[in-house]
């Protein structure tokens, strides 16, 4: 199985105004005037040659990884998984990043974009995922 995440850490550390035109060019939207999560996973997957989710009615949200692959359960999880997030206060806004591990502190590893403006791994709590989601071919 493919690990996007490797992929993904290639990218680590991009912000989205410092690194505003390279971010622009790899996911495809301006990062400062755009949520760029779900673009940046959407990108990471292209360069995998695994299949993304442009072709959703709402590709540049992280909701719409719910759709996307297979589900997971939170046991199964493995390095690579996509998890999506509630965020905001509206229904449709979210979160989607790519699990690396379990923290120590039973919080979950995920490595991002738009994560504090950039590419960066943060603490989420697994007990907030609304879905694990895995491409199996």
């Amino acid at each position: 199985m493919q690990d996007p995440a490797i992929k993904a850490a290639e990218f680590y550390g991009l912000h989205e105004r410092n690194d505003r035109q390279e971010l622009k060019d790899l996911v495809g939207v301006d990062p400062v005037r755009t949520e760029w999560c779900a673009a940046f996973v959407n990108a990471i997957l292209e360069l995998e040659d695994i299949p993304s989710n442009k072709d959703h009615k709402y590709p540049l949200t992280a909701r719409a990884f719910l759709d996307w692959g297979s589900p997971i359960n939170p046991q199964d999880i493995k390095r690579g998984d996509l998890v999506i997030f509630p965020r905001g206060n509206q229904g449709w806004q979210g979160h989607v990043g790519f699990y690396i591990s379990r923290a120590d502190n039973g919080m979950w590893i995920i490595l991002g974009g738009n994560q504090a403006n950039q590419v960066r791994y943060d603490y989420y709590d697994p007990k907030r995922a609304l879905g694990i989601r895995r491409w199996t071919e």
